[in-house]
C-alpha cells in the first residue's frame, strides 16, 4: 500500500545547507544558513503518539535587521494514491481529512483495511517579524485505521504543541528508551558507528512502550522503506523479523518481543488454512510473507509452498522468549500454547517415513539458500524441524500437559543429513560440495540453532560453504560466518566476514540496503539485525538455553573493551563488562513486583556458584577465571 505523506521542503536559494539526522532523539534535522538568518526544517515520527508524524519550522535571525524575514514553503503533497479509494472529509481542528479503503483486499473475498489520514496544511510561505528574534511553526499528520483513533491522536498532538511539550515529549520517550539499552565499544569508529546506527534502526521499528492498546503489525525486512517497485517488500513480514531481528529486541526488550509473539499469535488462524490448502489436515503452517490475514501474500507460489522453514523459525523465537522470561501466561491464557500445538502438528503432518534409511524425512522444500529448491531434507529445515517438537514437548511438561508420543517419535527421528567420511553437513540429499549458495545456510546450524556437533564438524561447514556462498547476497550473510569463526576463537577469520557487512552500509546516515552491489532492499533491517548478532551473541558468545544465559566471549584484537547494559534475563537487567583482563557482571535492576527470579553465575568447567543480587557484581578476573 502507498500513500503519500505530507512532504514540504524549505525553497533554499543562496544558503549554506545542513543535513543530519539526530539519532538519539530520532529526528532529522534540515538546516539553511544565511548571513542574516537561519531555518532549520525539523522531521520525527513522535514516538510515544505511534500515529503522528511531527514537522517543524523555526527560523532564527543572525543579526538584528528589524525587518520581516520570510521564508517560502512548497508541498507536493496531493491526496491520491494508486493503492487506495480515497475520499474527502470534513476539515477537522484546522486539519484537512481523507480517508478509504485499500483498492484490493489482501486475499480473495477478504476485507480492504480502511486508512483515514488528519494533515496541517502548509502555507505558502512564513513570516518572522521585524520585532521578533525567533518563530516555530508546528504541523502535523496523523495515520491510523479508523477515524476515531486518527483524531484522537491528531488532538493529543495540538495539545501537546500548546503546551510546547510536543517535542520535548517525542525526546523524552527515546530518552527513556535509550536508557534501557547499551553498547558501548571500545573499538574502531566505523564499527561502533555502525553499531548505534543498527540499533537506532531496529529501536525504531518495535512496538512503543506504555501504550497497551497498541496493536503491533510485525516488522518487514525494510520496514516501511519505498525504494524501486518490488524491492522493498511491501511491508510483509517474513522470516527475518523471528530469526534476525527479534534475538536482538528480546535481550533488552522482552515486552517488545511479546507484542512480536502476539503478532503470529494473531495470524495463526491465516496459519492454519495455509496448512489446510496445502493439503495438510492438522497443524499451522505460517506464509513466507505475512501480512494482516496470516495468509499467504507472496506474489510467487515457489516460496510460499516450499520455503517452510519458516514456520519452525516462528516457533524459535517463542522458544528463546520463554526461556529467557520464563513467562508462562503468554502460553496459558494468551494463545502461544496452541501455536506451539499446531506448529508441531504441521511439522509431523510434514514428514514421511523412509523404509530404506529408517528415519522421516521432509521432501520437496526450498531452504534459505534459495538458489535450490524442490529438494528433500535440508538440513536447516529438519534440524529446526526436530527443535520445534522437543520446545513443544518441553513446554508441555512445564505446563503439565501430556506430550504426544508422535512428537517424540518425529523429534528422534527426522533426517539432518551429514556426511560422515568429510564430516560435514550437506546442505540437502544430494547436494554437491562446490555448488553455489546465495545466503546463510548450513551455517545457521551451529547459531542461532546450536545443533550438536563437534568443532570440527563446525568448522568443516564454515569452510565448505564460506568460499561458495554469493559474495553479493544479502547483507546478514556474513554476521553468521563471524559468529562461527568467534565460536572456534579464530578471531581474524571473524573479522574477514564481518568486515564484508561494511560494503552494505550507506552514507551518511548509516543506512543498509540489501545487498553489497546496491540492489535490494534499504533500510535493510535484516542485516541490521544480523550484525547485531554478530557483536551481542557472537563477541559476548550469549546463548540463550533451557536452564542459562551462556557466555563465552571472544572479542577482536582492535576491540579493547565492551559493555553492554540493560541485558533482561528472568526479569533482571544485567550488564556486562568484557575486556582482554576481566569479564564483570552486574545486577543492576530486580524488580520486586513481579518478582525477578534470582541470578547466579555459574563457572562451566568447575561448578563453582556465584550468587547475583541487584547491585551485586562479580569479576572473573578477580576470582581467578578470566
Amino acid at each position: 500500500m502507498k500513500l503519500l505523506w505530507n512532504k514540504w521542503r524549505i525553497k533554499a536559494g543562496d544558503f549554506q545547507i545542513i543535513s543530519q539526522p539526530l539519532l538519539e532523539p530520532g529526528t532529522f534535522s534540515h538546516v539553511l544558513q544565511s548571513t542574516s538568518y537561519t531555518a532549520t526544517h525539523q522531521i520525527y515520527a513522535h514516538h510515544s503518539l505511534v500515529h503522528l508524524m511531527a514537522f517543524s519550522i523555526t527560523i532564527r535571525r543572525s543579526a538584528h535587521t528589524g525587518q520581516p524575514i520570510t521564508v517560502e514553503l512548497r508541498t507536493p503533497f496531493v491526496p491520491k494514491s494508486q493503492d487506495l479509494d480515497l475520499y474527502q472529509g470534513l476539515d477537522f481542528q484546522g486539519a484537512h481529512y481523507v480517508y478509504g479503503t485499500t483498492l484490493v483486499p489482501e486475499v480473495e473475498g477478504g476485507p480492504r483495511p480502511t486508512v483515514h489520514m488528519l494533515w496541517t496544511p502548509v502555507p505558502q510561505a512564513l513570516t518572522l517579524c521585524g520585532e521578533e528574534w525567533e518563530q516555530s511553526w508546528e504541523f502535523l499528520t496523523a495515520v491510523a485505521e479508523s477515524e476515531e483513533e486518527v483524531k484522537r491522536s491528531y488532538s493529543e498532538g495540538l495539545a501537546l504543541i500548546a503546551s510546547g511539550s510536543l517535542y520535548s515529549s517525542h525526546t523524552r520517550a527515546w530518552d527513556a528508551l535509550w536508557r534501557g539499552c547499551c553498547i558501548d565499544l571500545d573499538g574502531p569508529l566505523p564499527l561502533r558507528q555502525a553499531l548505534y546506527g543498527c540499533l537506532y534502526y531496529l529501536l525504531s521499528a518495535i512496538p512503543p512502550r506504555d501504550n497497551p492498546g497498541f496493536l503491533f503489525h510485525g516488522i518487514s525486512p525494510g520496514g516501511l522503506s519505498n525504494g524501486t517497485r518490488g524491492e522493498d517488500y511491501w511491508g510483509h513480514v517474513f522470516w527475518d523479523q523471528d530469526t534476525w531481528v527479534f534475538p536482538n529486541i528480546l535481550l533488552f526488550y522482552p515486552e517488545a518481543a511479546r507484542a512480536i509473539l502476539e503478532y503470529r499469535i494473531r495470524m495463526l488462524e491465516g496459519a492454519l488454512r495455509n496448512a489446510e490448502e496445502q493439503g495438510y489436515k492438522q497443524g499451522a503452517k505460517f506464509p513466507w510473507e505475512s501480512a494482516a490475514t496470516g495468509q499467504e501474500v507472496c506474489p510467487e507460489d515457489i516460496y510460499g509452498a516450499q520455503e517452510i522453514h519458516i514456520t519452525g523459525d516462528v516457533l524459535m523465537a517463542f522458544e528463546q522468549y520463554y526461556y529467557t522470561t520464563q513467562d508462562q501466561k503468554l502460553f496459558r491464557e494468551d494463545g502461544g500454547w496452541k501455536l506451539v500445538v499446531a506448529v508441531a502438528q504441521y511439522w509431523c503432518s510434514r514428514m514421511v517415513w523412509s523404509e530404506e534409511e529408517q528415519c522421516y524425512h521432509i521432501r520437496g522444500v526450498m531452504p534459505p539458500d534459495e538458489y535450490h529448491y524442490q529438494v528433500d531434507n535440508s538440513a536447516y529445515t529438519n534440524a529446526l524441524a526436530r527443535r520445534s517438537l522437543r520446545f513443544a514437548a518441553d513446554i508441555a511438561q512445564d505446563l503439565l500437559i501430556p506430550v504426544p508420543e508422535e512428537w517424540v517419535e518425529c523429534a528422534n527421528k527426522v533426517k539432518v543429513p551429514f556426511d560422515m567420511e568429510k564430516k560435514y553437513h550437506p546442505e540437502y540429499d544430494g547436494y554437491s560440495p562446490g555448488e553455489r549458495v546465495k545466503q546463510a545456510d548450513v551455517v545457521l546450524l551451529g547459531f542461532p540453532l546450536m545443533h550438536p556437533m563437534s568443532p570440527e564438524v563446525r568448522r568443516n561447514d564454515l569452510e565448505t560453504y564460506e568460499p561458495v556462498t554469493e559474495l553479493n547476497g544479502p547483507a546478514m550473510t556474513w554476521s553468521m560466518f563471524a559468529v562461527g569463526w568467534l565460536e572456534l576463537k579464530e578471531m581474524q577469520r571473524a573479522q574477514s566476514q564481518l568486515n564484508k557487512c561494511f560494503s552494505n552500509i550507506t552514507e551518511p546516515f548509516k543506512i543498509w540496503v540489501e545487498n553489497s552491489d546496491g540492489s535490494g532492499a534499504v533500510n535493510f533491517l535484516t542485516g541490521m539485525g544480523g550484525f547485531l548478532q554478530a557483536v551481542l551473541f557472537g563477541y559476548t558468545g550469549f546463548r540463550i538455553t533451557k536452564t542459562s544465559l551462556l557466555f563465552n566471549p571472544s572479542c577482536p584484537d582492535d576491540v579493547h573493551k565492551l559493555k553492554v547494559t540493560g541485558v533482561s534475563y528472568l526479569g533482571n537487567k544485567l550488564k556486562f563488562t568484557i575486556t582482554k583482563e576481566e569479564i564483570r557482571i552486574k545486577v543492576t535492576e530486580s524488580p520486586l513486583d513481579p518478582p525477578a527470579l534470582p541470578l547466579e553465575a555459574v563457572l562451566e568447567e568447575s561448578g563453582q556458584r556465584f550468587p547475583l543480587g541487584e547491585g551485586q557484581s562479580i569479576s572473573l578476573a578477580d576470582l581467578g577465571f578470566a
